[in-house]
């Protein structure tokens, strides 16, 4: 930033007069004063402004308490008129090799500083405006939908693969897809087997803590994505933070992921493999981790294949489960269940007295044709029912996935897609045990957990 002559400014204008966006400023409220970067002004908040602190914390203060504002640095960069601005964001996101498809997800939240909620971004040059400066004219934004992740349903997901395959067709030479974390590892999943042979890289990236927050990840898995979309790498990744700094992030495959944290910025982590890639956001940097981390494939014909057979349960198992709760899912065309250890059931087959067991009800499912589906909630670890006798009895009552490594969360979309392209029970089998998109390890590594 360039030193600037100090100045007493009113706060009548929309900023304060004399004061652009990224200068740093000393604002007055009577007694109190605060000093920090100003901010572009959110829409719908024309009565606030914004100071990002020192701390890394956003505030907004009421215009109405302000007695004066100092400037203390200009921006080196001076912002144009909104206008002006507006046709240039749209001028630089015309020219932007890399597509960014908005989905919503605190990665997009603003604040709206009357009420202290988070509104999504609702504009193109709002999605804009919020990304790093160096950023903007690398991406071409569009809102596909603002929402928040528990709301993504399968009809979200095949939307986001054939606007990402139009994107892709169109010459984009990667794109990033900004999503919620809460269920980006379905959607991840989802694109990973609605999206094969993909030329270039998919990231799907979020972040844990708003961008008005000191320890905010937006920015550095932004940064870090865009340096993802336009590496040497094709396939479907979700990238974000590898630990609690902001050094590097951490690219895992579409479907060996899992959010494994409520609240921590790396709460992802890859499952049964190691993760494909590490990004440093300072540099721009990728260094591949795992040999199965394809190159580019240019000229590569990308299929497209957005089947799904949505009406498909899955079911946790626990300790007392009814055995009426198992019957009940007869209502569906396929059915996960998330068993336990090397993936059990409650069978009983030792006759004991006060166990409930769930055998019959789960045997009448798959002799009725449909496709019954185990998985383990161990998360980590390949089932296998072949070990124990319970597991034996399972297999043989034709419960489908002996010697797979898929999480619950694969399984179940896997399942969708299977189901929206093959109805013989054999033939699902065969593709459910199959590795299709990186699902199934052919190999258990030794990996942290």
């Amino acid at each position: 930033m360039a030193k600037a002559k100090k100045e007493v400014v009113s706060s009548e204008t929309s900023h304060a007069s004399g004061a652009n966006s990224g200068d740093r400023v000393r604002i007055s409220c009577g007694t109190d004063s605060y000093t920090g970067v100003l901010l572009p002004r959110a829409a719908g908040a024309e009565d606030f402004i914004t100071l990002k602190l020192s701390s890394g914390y956003n505030i907004g203060i009421k215009k109405s308490r302000i007695s004066g504002t100092e400037v203390l640095e200009q921006s080196a960069v001076k912002l144009v008129g909104a206008t002006e601005k507006k046709q240039h964001l749209a001028k630089q996101s015309a020219e932007g090799k890399v597509s960014l498809l908005a989905c919503g997800g605190t990665i997009v939240n603003r604040i709206d500083y009357r009420s202290g909620a988070v509104y999504p971004a609702s504009t193109t040059e709002e999605i804009l405006a919020g990304l790093p400066k160096e950023a903007r004219e690398h991406v071409r934004p569009k809102i596909l939908f603002s929402v928040a992740s528990e709301d993504m349903a399968p009809a979200h997901w095949s939307k986001v693969a054939e606007a990402a395959a139009v994107d892709i067709k169109d010459g984009a030479q990667g794109v990033i897809v900004t999503h919620g974390t809460d269920t980006m590892h379905y959607t991840s999943a989802a694109l990973s087997f609605m999206l094969q042979n993909i030329p270039v890289p998919i990231i799907l990236t979020g972040s844990q803590r708003s961008s008005d927050r000191g320890s905010s990840d937006a920015e550095t898995n932004f940064r870090a994505s865009l340096a993802a979309a336009n590496a040497d790498i094709s396939g479907v990744f979700i990238c974000m933070h590898e630990n609690m700094s902001d050094e590097s992030c951490l690219l895992h495959f579409g479907t060996k992921v899992r959010k494994m944290h409520t609240t921590r910025r790396d709460a992802f982590r890859s499952i049964n493999v190691q993760p494909a890639a590490r990004v440093f956001p300072g540099n721009g940097k990728v260094e591949k981790l795992s040999a199965d981390c394809p190159a580019r494939k240019p000229g590569a014909k990308m299929a497209v294949d957005t089947a799904l057979n949505t009406n498909v349960a899955m079911q946790y198992i626990y300790p007392g489960i009814k055995p009426a709760q198992i019957s009940a899912l007869s209502k569906y065309d396929g059915i996960v269940l998330v068993g336990m250890g090397l993936a059990h059931l409650p069978i009983n087959l030792g006759g004991d007295p006060l166990a409930i067991p769930i055998l019959k009800e789960a045997k009448a499912l798959a002799a009725s044709g449909i496709p019954v589906v185990l998985t383990s909630q161990c998360i980590y670890g390949r089932i296998n029912m072949d070990v124990y006798t319970n597991g034996r009895a399972l297999k043989d009552a034709g419960i489908i996935g002996n010697l797979c490594d898929m999480t619950p969360e694969t399984a179940y979309v896997k399942l969708m897609w299977v189901l929206g392209h093959e109805k013989k029970v054999a033939k699902v089998k065969e593709l459910m045990e199959s590795n299709i998109a990186g699902e199934i390890s052919e190999r258990t590594e030794i990996v942290n957990y």
